[in-house]
């Protein structure tokens, strides 16, 4: 099993044991706050459940029917665990409104906040593991995962704050001032997310260090003349590379053929998985109008 699937694996166990422990908590105390991170977890649980799916399909390698693997999917389950933490967002603000305009005292706050120290300890200790894979493996899944708890982390922070304020001053319209609050930063932080994953499903270009790098490989290469039609994507953990090379039309196949094999060896020696597809061009013919028959 690989270091991806087993962080999903992690991250659902965790999630099965926030979800039971909070929604024991929120019925008890009767803490929207705490009720609306039940929820979130049980979200969270969800999505993990989803990821494991996509990274066991994405890793999966290319075959005829999908010549360039199934790395998407990553960028698909990105995309709905967003939409998953907008959606839970959306339902804490709701919870919270339905509990100023309606009123409610909470109650068993000692537990409750027992429950929230612990629901803090494991998240921050699943986050750091979560980081961790995602750093190695610069998986977009595993750092969708990660960022998904780490609003948990300060939601958690923040029902904890609510939990104490209101036990000290009694005031409790606090834990709803406070899940208005968690609602709208966890809806906030789910845009990010969306935004990333569907650029990738668009085929986005790769970041600007990742175009230097490759420019400066292909203008190292004195037998090119220049070079034309550079693009880049990415599919899951894969970057994929196309340009078109211009050779002096006097040289020879064979050794234009080495020159752009050494090229594509020194960009796939870059940190990452590339696939580099290189075209080989006698003259510049780049803006040359498309073949027509």
């Amino acid at each position: 099993m690989s270091i991806q699937r087993k962080a999903t694996v992690v991250s659902s166990l965790v999630a099965s044991v926030l979800i039971v422990v909070k929604f024991i908590a929120g019925i008890l105390s009767g803490s929207v706050a705490i009720l609306a991170s039940a929820i979130d977890s049980l979200l969270d649980l969800s999505a993990s459940v989803f990821n494991l799916y996509a990274i066991t399909k994405a890793e999966k390698p290319a075959d005829l029917k999908f010549n360039y693997g199934r790395g998407k999917i990553e960028s698909l389950a990105a995309v709905i665990e967003g939409s998953v933490i907008l959606v839970s967002g959306i339902f804490i603000l709701y919870q919270s409104l339905k509990k100023i305009l309606l009123g409610s005292e909470l109650a068993r706050i000692d537990l409750s906040l027992y429950v929230m120290i612990f629901s803090l300890v494991l998240t921050t200790a699943l986050v750091l593991y979560l980081s961790y894979v995602a750093k190695v493996s610069n998986n977009l899944v595993i750092k969708a995962d990660a960022l998904h708890y780490k609003t948990d982390i300060l939601s958690n922070v923040a029902v904890l704050g609510a939990l104490v304020l209101v036990k000290l001053t009694g005031f409790n319209i606090i834990d709803a001032l406070f899940g208005i609050a968690i609602g709208l930063y966890v809806g906030y932080s789910a845009f990010g997310l969306l935004k990333e994953g569907v650029l990738v499903l668009l085929d986005r270009a790769l970041d600007n260090d990742k175009q230097n790098a490759i420019k400066a490989i292909l203008d190292s290469a004195k037998e090119v003349k220049s070079y034309h039609d550079l693009k880049t994507r990415q599919s899951g953990d894969v970057y994929f590379v196309e340009v078109h090379l211009v050779f002096n039309p006097e040289i020879l196949l064979r050794e234009a053929h080495a020159v752009a094999d050494s090229i594509e060896c020194k960009i796939q020696n870059l940190q990452g998985n590339w696939i580099v597809i290189t075209h080989l061009d006698p003259y510049d013919d780049e803006g040359a109008q498309a073949c027509s028959i």
